[in-house]
């Protein structure tokens, strides 16, 4: 993948480029917990954004894309967002460096990558972490990692107009081969944990479907959380999110707000302890105990949170059947995208061969598979 983009580079600018990459990435367990100040545990991937850049010595940016075979320029004195546009990624990024108090100088850039879009792998956290390492290493500037993270974060906030948490960003920028991270959502402290995996493979199943709900059972979802922090607030005041519950805390406020808010928060404080419980288990290397936290952390987020849909379900559904798989997902927003899996190597065919039939049969659609293994963050080529 480096060699067109770098071949591109030098064709349409006749210089040799600066190269630097940045990881998609998965979550293998801790899901919808980032906005509640708790715990998470994704790892950067081998699917990836590569940019290749010089500096031009003018205050103009001249980009091109492999992917959409577009040309996009800008000002760097004169800018906005735009919309929609894979551009508004390196625009927001660029103008989070300026407001920093970065000298952004002109710049010539290509960009490509191999992240699937829309298959909930974050392309678009992983190309703002790239675009903010590749400023940041070809004007030395010497940002933090910590920093470029929560630019690119407000890239996406300002500009793209989609109010992330920082999890897509901190995965991509802080990834280190063949573990996990374990980001603790409020102090942003983390560590990584080892994923070994000498005879299993990481199998992502895309539904291929985006049910309309996403978007909106999203803000329903963080406000239900809001709402059952509020009715524990009133006899706790030291309560400042669901991080600070516990579920004996959370029966004392039973009668004080709705089933439906009760199922979420209780999702919520099981899905925090199920990550901390899930990161002793792999210093056990007890892969079969991790394998059991993520079919349950599927059962909270189908039954208690309801952000699962008929095809997610189907697909760990099927797994359960299967000795050879471990454990079993959903994975990101819900109702459609992704379910990750922990799958014996030997029997991956066995599986696809099997679960595409009768997902076909049943939705009509057919599945893709990702096999994915875990890599470093950003950095140099």
């Amino acid at each position: 993948m480096k060699k067109p983009i770098e071949t591109t580079f030098k064709e349409l600018f006749q210089k040799e480029p600066l190269m630097v990459y940045s990881p998609g990435r998965i979550n293998l367990i801790g899901e919808h917990t980032d906005y509640n100040e708790g715990f998470v545990m994704p790892a950067a991937i081998d699917k990836k954004m590569i940019v290749a850049i010089a500096a031009n010595r003018t205050r103009q940016a001249k980009v091109y894309s492999v992917d959409f075979e577009e040309e996009f320029a800008f000002n760097l004195d004169s800018f906005g967002p735009k919309k929609g546009h894979w551009a508004t990624y390196i625009l927001g990024v660029t103008a989070q460096l300026q407001q920093a108090g970065y000298a952004v100088q002109g710049f010539d850039m290509v960009f490509g990558g191999d992240i699937p879009v829309g298959a909930g792998l974050s392309s678009s956290a992983a190309f703002e972490a790239a675009v903010g390492f590749a400023l940041t290493t070809l004007f030395g500037f010497h940002i933090p990692k910590r920093s470029l993270i929560h630019y690119a974060q407000k890239a996406e906030h300002v500009f793209a107009g989609v109010q992330c948490g920082i999890m897509d960003q901190f995965a991509s920028v802080m990834g280190k081969k063949g573990h996990v991270i374990r980001l603790d959502c409020r102090s942003m402290d983390f560590q990584h944990f080892p994923l070994n995996l000498p005879n299993h493979s990481i199998l992502l199943i895309d539904t291929c479907v985006k049910h309309s709900l996403a978007d909106s059972a999203y803000n329903k979802r963080r406000q239900e959380c809001q709402e059952g922090v509020q009715a524990a607030k009133k006899n706790n005041p030291d309560i400042k999110s669901l991080r600070d519950m516990d579920l004996a805390l959370l029966d004392t406020i039973q009668s004080d707000i709705s089933l439906t808010v009760f199922n979420r928060c209780k999702y919520i404080i099981e899905e925090n302890n199920r990550v901390v419980a899930a990161s002793a288990l792999l210093d056990q290397n007890n892969l079969k105990g991790f394998g059991e936290k993520m079919y349950a952390s599927h059962e909270g987020l189908s039954k208690l949170y309801e952000v699962s849909c008929p095809e997610l379900d189907f697909l760990v559904d099927f797994t359960k059947e299967q000795d050879y798989v471990l454990g079993s997902r959903m994975m990101g927003g819900g109702f459609g995208g992704c379910t990750i899996n922990i799958v014996e190597k030997a029997k991956l065919k066995a599986l696809k061969e099997s679960i595409q039939p009768a997902f076909e049969s049943r939705f009509g659609v057919t599945p893709k598979f990702y096999e994915v293994s875990l890599e470093d963050g950003t950095g140099l080529i």
